[in-house]
């Protein structure tokens, strides 16, 4: 029969050995005396799953007495009799606690914002967040992530379609509320992956959304873009007669010859510009493209670009932006367009059709200058979809092929506007 300790005295009155010993009480109840003089309660027992001998750490004397051990034990006995094991149960009851303590959805997706801040230009970083602040925020900022439910997404989804085509039923807003549901989608998705990776949510409601049945496909919209040469020559005329702010003229006209992406056009940094040897090298991470094996994007500048970063030089050189506001910031990536559709090209024509403008006349005019295909893809930074086929082909350099495509085109526009200026 084992002895069972008699009080909380006896325990105070055992000293500590040179090894560590124990006292038991019974029931699989232990005291540990430890050579440092701590005592510390056991309880060993056979686990009801895998019958294998367990030990659970209890908990110091005298934080637990002799009686709160006893009401301990006789907790863990009657979880055992249920086929619970009781360190399983410990693991659990503080797992569910840590998801309890941090799993707040806006606390979340701050965390994951901060992440992805790093991984972003500061205008797409701005644009996400305002898209979950704006659509997500107020519908899920007082629950737990882990009590968002696949209807609850559903239904933000829903709202935010219903914003957009409240206010408009105009095709392209229609088409861009699809595009910001789809990113708020996409958002959210990653935002319960990101909380299952750090443990604080054990499943991703997006995995029983069919996002088809939710978002409906947005009706294509090609960007407006001139495409008879009567109407490109008032185009290029009308640019470099245009009576607005020095920043806008100039990057529009420069968008004429090296037709960039709004984002990395009103962007431009000086930094970027090599005069001695007449060229743009844009960072490859701030390109559509941000594949890292590729090179940076880099174009050779004909003499008409040149003369226009010279001039603009002159206004903005104290800057580390090329187009600068009267705010001393970048120009705003709308000011082109807005610019457009003050000259009249509303629906006719945006600074993103540039790019289909030089696509459509260079290919027109290829017999005149027999450039090579994969040059002017690259020249507007395009690249192929098939991995395998980019891995053999991005390591090749286009400057110097290139040379002969900028100035050819500079040279086509500049006879343009000689043109229209005779008449």
């Amino acid at each position: 029969m084992i002895n069972k300790i008699k009080s909380d005295k006896t325990i105070s009155s055992k000293k500590p050995k040179e090894k560590d010993y124990v006292i038991t009480d019974g029931g699989g109840l232990q005291l540990n005396v430890r050579a440092n003089n701590t005592k510390r309660w056991e309880f060993i027992y056979k686990s009801p799953k895998t019958l294998k001998r367990r030990k659970y750490p209890v908990g110091l004397y005298p934080s637990i007495t002799l009686v709160q051990a006893r009401e301990l034990r006789d907790k863990y006995i009657n979880l055992i009799k249920q086929g619970i094991d009781p360190i399983d149960k410990k693991r659990d009851d503080e797992s569910k606690s840590k998801l309890n303590d941090n799993s707040n959805f806006i606390l979340i997706a701050d965390d994951w914002l901060s992440y992805e801040e790093k991984r972003t230009t500061p205008q797409t970083h701005r644009r996400k967040k305002a898209i979950l602040v704006n659509d997500s925020y107020p519908f899920f900022k007082n629950k737990s992530i882990n009590n968002i439910n696949h209807q609850d997404i559903i239904k933000v989804l829903e709202m935010r379609l219903k914003k957009t085509i409240h206010k408009s039923s105009i095709k392209a807003k229609q088409n861009n509320g699809i595009e910001t549901a789809n990113k708020l989608f996409n958002y959210l998705d990653t935002i319960f992956k990101f909380a299952i990776t750090k443990g604080l949510c054990k499943y991703n409601p997006f995995n029983d959304i069919i996002k088809d049945l939710v978002i409906p496909k947005a009706k294509t919209v090609h960007n407006p873009k001139l495409t008879e040469t009567t109407d490109i020559k008032k185009l290029v005329n009308d640019v470099y007669n245009y009576q607005g702010h020095y920043s806008t003229i100039n990057a529009l006209k420069f968008a004429l010859h090296i037709p960039l992406r709004a984002e990395n056009l009103v962007n431009l940094r000086w930094s970027y510009i090599n005069f001695e040897d007449a060229s743009i090298t844009i960072p490859r991470e701030l390109m559509k493209i941000k594949n890292h094996n590729l090179p940076d994007f880099k174009v050779p500048l004909s003499n008409e670009v040149i003369t226009i970063l010279k001039e603009q030089y002159e206004l903005t050189n104290f800057q580390d932006f090329v187009f600068l506001s009267n705010a001393g910031k970048p120009i705003n990536s709308n000011t082109p367009n807005g610019a457009l559709k003050r000259m009249g090209y509303q629906d006719k024509q945006t600074l993103h059709g540039f790019r289909g403008v030089f696509r459509s006349l260079i290919d027109t005019h290829q017999i005149e200058h027999n450039l090579d295909y994969e040059v002017k893809r690259r020249f507007l930074d395009h690249h192929d979809e098939n991995k395998v086929e980019r891995a053999y082909n991005h390591r090749a350099e286009y400057f110097e092929q290139m040379k002969p495509l900028v100035n050819y085109w500079s040279d086509f526009i500049m006879t343009i506007k000689e043109k229209k200026a005779d008449n």
